[in-house]
């Protein structure tokens, strides 16, 4: 999904931690400012946890010639996977593989184990009779441009950290079809957006805006402090934070209730034009799959930021979100990781109250009587260091034995609210005379009421706009979806091999069809490859409970998203059920702020002073006269 859920990139994930200290002043040179204490502890930190550089692996993918559901390739890791690593990571995720990769470039040795036959969970592509398919997100601001160019974005940060890029086509609107008809772009800069307003919403509505947009400046300035690459979950974040105070930081105190709560607290106050609001609540859908009175204000703020600034082009990765999973790969084999597909984790082991590892589902098409099986020998793989979970809160649960995990942890985990699921739609569909100046992205809003209701918001894509390599010559990829408004309950205990689970897909996938005929009216003759996507489909191939979208966390409700730390010693947590929560840039977030809280304080330092500009220097200075240039 993630429409402008890229936008929300370094933004005030400070301002969701679950606790943070203020650092009392600000520090000087990062090393000779370590405290005595903290240095203590990090060097405990690598007592136990020696570094070391193993042969990375890698399975290879296969692609799948006939279906989009079939029953998985046959396993080819062979042999026994048994080892001891320094940290596990279960799932490759963007927030998995973002802690992997920066756990192996602070020198540790990490395995990550993913139960799926192709990386990158929610944003992983496959192949389908000559034709490339992204799962999930096709948004993408600010993951281009050289390294150390000053993005904020932290995904780009931690492909930068580990010398990696992603070649991408730049773009800078998508195509909004509301429901009184017709069309208008989206662009993305403060102008072009104005000019929206006001096309749409009148004098009024632009009046208004501009009273938000105002009341949201000294949010937007605090919504930047601190760049994600600054922030750990311990008490080394006063150090690693400290080269960020200024004076900025003397108002905090009067804007941090409002950044940590509901972006509704400022648009009831600012604005009251229908439209506006409507509006306003499609873009939170699209960020958060909430509206306004359940969004964090820090996202939007930064949002707002970066649209105010300029830095709103928007990123297409050639090659398809593939691109982005493969360079994150690559920058955990190129320290020494490894990363095991097919390599499904049946539950973290526990030894002497701690997370010591995980214990594997035996391989092979008899794997699930084999798992029951006492003669059976388990695979172990032993994590000196700990264990970190990339699987929804939820499903970290489930991995958990009984008893590792306190009662009260457990249960509050596994009440976190759902958000409902997806529908898919990829087709493979002939080419021939499509217009030239057709857009990659749209989206389509059938009611203005009701905007988080079943199938009402729309997404679709066309990706061979920017790469026509990812289909046969003269032919066009197209991606259609629902997200975080397709009910579970309508599919739950349905047999995938079933007449209803079929027919309930076609019926399910109708409105994706009409929403496609508003820019492409004889997509269903063109089309030569159809493949649907339920719930079940979702929570099939990515694990995900429920196959919901992700956790519905209300900022008006107070809890706030939990940070990488467990009650569980040796697990941590990172991906879309962490602060600062749902997005591409959301869970890279979570995975460096992971990965950064188990290192020792020195390397995080050290890490710093190559991806970030002293503030005020030159090379900040550098970065920011190139932000314009990123458009």
């Amino acid at each position: 999904m993630q429409l402008l859920n890229s936008k929300a990139t370094g933004r005030a994930v400070g301002q969701r931690r679950e606790k943070t200290l203020a650092p009392l002043q600000p520090l000087r040179a990062p090393l000779a400012s370590s405290s005595v204490s903290i240095a203590q502890e990090d060097r405990g930190k690598l007592a136990t946890c020696r570094a070391a550089s193993p042969t990375a692996v890698v399975q290879p993918t296969r692609e799948l010639e006939a279906a989009r559901d079939p029953a998985e390739p046959p396993s080819t890791n062979g042999g026994d996977r048994s080892h001891e690593t320094d940290y596990v990571v279960i799932g490759s995720g963007i927030g998995g593989l973002c802690c992997a990769a920066l756990l192996a470039k602070y020198g540790y040795r990490v395995t990550v184990c993913e139960s799926h036959y192709l990386a990158g969970g929610a944003a992983h592509s496959f192949a389908v009779g000559g034709y490339r398919f992204d799962a999930g997100p096709s948004f993408f601001l600010g993951i281009g441009g050289p390294p150390g160019d000053g993005s904020p974005n932290p995904l780009k940060q931690v492909l930068d950290a580990v010398g990696e890029s992603v070649e991408t086509k730049k773009y800078d609107r998508w195509v909004v079809y509301p429901p009184e008809g017709g069309f208008f772009p989206n662009i993305a800069s403060g102008s072009a957006y104005e000019a929206t307003i006001l096309k749409h919403g009148g004098p009024e509505a632009l009046a208004q805006w501009r009273a938000l947009d105002k009341a949201m400046k000294p949010l937007q300035t605090a919504a930047g402090l601190f760049p994600a690459a600054a922030l750990r979950g311990d008490l080394g974040v006063a150090l690693t934070g400290a080269r960020f105070l200024g004076p900025e930081m003397m108002g905090m105190g009067l804007i941090a209730p409002l950044l940590t709560g509901p972006f509704s607290a400022l648009v009831d106050k600012h604005v009251t034009h229908p439209w506006l609001r409507a509006f306003l609540d499609l873009e939170c859908f699209v960020l958060s799959g909430m509206t306004a009175r359940d969004t964090l204000c820090a996202e939007m703020a930064f949002m707002f930021a970066e649209r105010n600034a300029g830095r709103t082009a928007i990123d297409y990765p050639m090659g398809g979100s593939e691109a982005i999973i493969s360079a994150l790969v690559r920058g955990i084999e190129k320290h020494g990781g490894r990363v095991l597909l097919r390599t499904h984790v049946e539950q973290v082991v526990m030894e002497g109250g701690r997370a010591a590892g995980v214990r594997l589902r035996p391989q092979g098409p008899a794997s699930a009587s084999a798992s029951a099986s006492s003669t059976t020998k388990p695979e172990l793989i032993r994590a000196r260091c700990g264990v970190v979970s990339n699987a929804s809160v939820w499903d970290t649960q489930k991995l958990l034995p009984p008893g590792a995990a306190p009662e009260q942890w457990r249960r509050t985990s596994l009440k976190t609210p759902a958000l409902d699921s997806f529908v898919h739609l990829h087709l493979g569909i002939d080419a021939t005379g499509l217009p030239s100046d057709l857009e990659c992205h749209h989206l389509v809003v059938n009611s203005w009421e009701q905007l988080t209701g079943p199938q009402n918001v729309i997404i679709a894509s066309v990706p061979t706009v920017f790469d026509p390599s990812l289909a046969p010559p003269g032919k066009a990829t197209v991606h259609c979806y629902c997200a975080a408004n397709e009910p579970y309950d309508l599919w739950a205990g349905l047999d995938r091999r079933s007449p209803e689970y079929k027919a309930l897909k076609e019926e399910r996938a109708a409105p994706l069809w009409e929403a496609l005929e508003r820019f492409i009216p004889d997509i269903r003759d063109r089309t030569e490859l159809k493949l649907v996507g339920s719930p079940l489909t979702h929570e099939r191939f990515v694990r995900r409970h429920r196959g919901s979208y992700g956790p519905g966390i209300s900022a008006a409700g107070g809890a706030g998203w939990p940070g990488p730390k467990t009650p569980v010693p040796g697990l941590t947590v990172c991906g879309d059920s962490c602060m600062p929560g749902i997005g591409v840039p959301a869970a890279a977030a979570s995975g460096m702020i992971a990965a950064n809280s188990l290192a020792p304080v020195w390397s995080h330092l050290k890490m710093m002073d190559a991806l970030l500009p002293q503030p005020g220097s030159g090379g900040a200075k550098a970065a920011a006269a190139a932000a314009p240039a990123r458009r």
